[in-house]
């Protein structure tokens, strides 16, 4: 005969019945979203950057992207369009993109309690011609995740808006070196097309004085002299075309694709504009609007929140309950009726140890986030700095050194034409005029990467990598 629960188990059954339907009802709500955490991101992009990003997870979006792709290089890329591509096409960033799903499983794991454990014990002997039995069933709940549920899943959300935030900074940094590398390739080649000028000038110089050198009308110091000029812009124009190669296979790798063959490029950079961006409150700005700041904030509340955590657990991190029964003697003697609690004893742990730990690890966050907040205002000075300094080299050089070198050249043209100069006079004129159209190219550069840089700044840690700066020699007259 089957006994009876007593009145008291019936109220622990009935309890824990009523509290696993509760968590059911709470590990329900723990479920993925649609969009996986992107809209935010791509609502991010839009906002700061002003370009569109798609997370590519199935082959009718992999087409779609690929068709986009191709429409934007089908012509000469501008700025913008490259940094569209990359954000479209790079790989490396499409693997970032997960970082999100991978946060957002830990966040509904976080949501969902563990699983229930069943045990079971089973046991007979035969005595006097009757088996007697010993049969222990278990099934127990982990109720102690249960009660620190909602904290786990506030640390995990918080997690989640980081990396969120992270990986629209991702975005922001690929856009920003995109944008710089797009602008190397063109100055590089604009280089290219300038120094092939000089060499021709050079190569001019050389074959005219090694003629004149033959009839007796040169000396060995001016033929050597032009020669020299000659062999010093073939140099200058092999290391060019390769610096041109670097920079063109550097944004080749930035948008994705798999040869350079497949961009197109203008043939020269945008011009350099009336006047610089005025921004008083730059470093306000950085700090109310920085990405990295704001993962780095919300890092320290998880962590804070995390704090709590710990010492709610540190004596007790392990408690189940659940239905028991218990069968001992013959198999028609009926179940004992009960339930199981089981958890650690904290005899050896008093859990002092894991708080410790997490208030180093708060300790060390709030440091580092005040760290990040020291070194972003200097950062956005500096590039803020970069960005004013490289418009004034770069108007200067528009406004003062190229004009005046080319009324130089006209003069001398009309002195060459007054037979009060020779050649030579004229081919030197003409080499440094080149010589400072091409360092205004390279000023020029240097401005719209150092505006890259400032609006990276104002999003996220740039990468204030000095940009190759023009030499003085560059700009001066050779001597003849």
């Amino acid at each position: 005969m089957r006994s009876t629960p007593s009145p008291r188990h019936s109220r622990a059954i009935k309890g824990l019945t009523a509290l696993v339907l509760g968590t059911l009802v709470l590990s329900g709500c723990a479920s993925f979203s649609s969009d996986g955490g992107f809209d935010t991101v791509r609502e991010t992009t839009r906002t700061r950057i002003g370009a569109d990003a798609q997370w590519v997870r199935s082959d009718e979006a992999r087409k779609e992207i690929d068709t986009r792709v191709s429409e934007l290089l089908a012509k000469p890329l501008a700025a913008e369009d490259a940094v569209q591509v990359a954000i479209y096409n790079n790989r490396g960033l499409r693997a970032a993109f997960y970082d999100l799903g991978i946060s957002e499983a830990e966040m509904v794991q976080a949501g969902r309690l563990p699983n229930p454990h069943f045990s079971m014990l089973r046991t007979s002997r035969a005595e006097n011609g009757v088996r007697e039995f010993k049969i222990e069933q278990v099934l127990t709940f982990n109720l102690f995740a249960l009660i620190t549920m909602p904290l786990a899943v506030e640390v995990e959300k918080r997690n989640f808006a980081q990396t969120q935030r992270m990986t629209a900074l991702e975005v922001a940094r690929l856009a920003s070196e995109t944008r710089k590398a797009y602008f190397g390739a063109i100055a590089a080649e604009e280089s290219v097309r300038y120094l092939r000028k000089v060499r021709q000038a050079a190569e001019a110089g050389a074959g005219l004085a090694r003629k004149m050198a033959e009839v007796g009308n040169f000396n060995r110091l001016q033929q050597a002299r032009e020669q020299g000029f000659y062999a010093s812009a073939a140099l200058e124009l092999a290391r060019a075309e390769q610096a041109s190669i670097a920079a063109r296979e550097r944004l080749t790798k930035l948008l994705g694709l798999p040869s350079p063959q497949a961009i197109r490029l203008p043939e020269r950079l945008p011009d350099l504009p009336k006047l610089p961006d005025e921004l008083p409150a730059v470093e306000q700005t950085a700090l109310d609007q920085r990405l990295d700041l704001q993962a780095v904030r919300l890092e320290t509340e998880a962590l804070a929140k995390n704090l709590g955590l710990t010492q709610a657990t540190r004596f007790i991190n392990v408690l189940e309950f659940g239905p028991a029964r218990v069968l001992e003697g013959t198999r028609d003697s009926g179940y004992k009726r009960g339930y199981e609690v089981s958890f650690e004893l904290p005899i050896f742990d008093f859990g002092g140890s894991k708080v410790a730990k997490a208030e180093a690890i708060y300790g060390q966050a709030v440091e580092r986030a005040a760290e990040a907040a020291i070194n972003a205002r200097s950062e956005v000075r500096e590039a803020y700095s970069a960005y004013r300094n490289s418009f004034d080299i770069a108007k200067h050089y528009r406004d003062e050194i190229v004009p005046l070198n080319k009324r130089i050249a006209e003069e001398n043209l009309l002195r060459y034409n007054g037979m009060l100069i020779g050649v030579f006079d004229l081919l030197a004129d003409a080499r440094s005029q080149i010589s400072s159209v091409n360092s205004y190219i390279e000023s020029l550069r240097d401005y719209w990467i150092a505006q890259s840089d400032l609006q990276m700044a104002l999003i996220g840690k740039p990468s204030l990598a000095a940009a190759a700066r023009t030499s003085p020699a560059s700009t001066g007259r050779p001597d003849h």
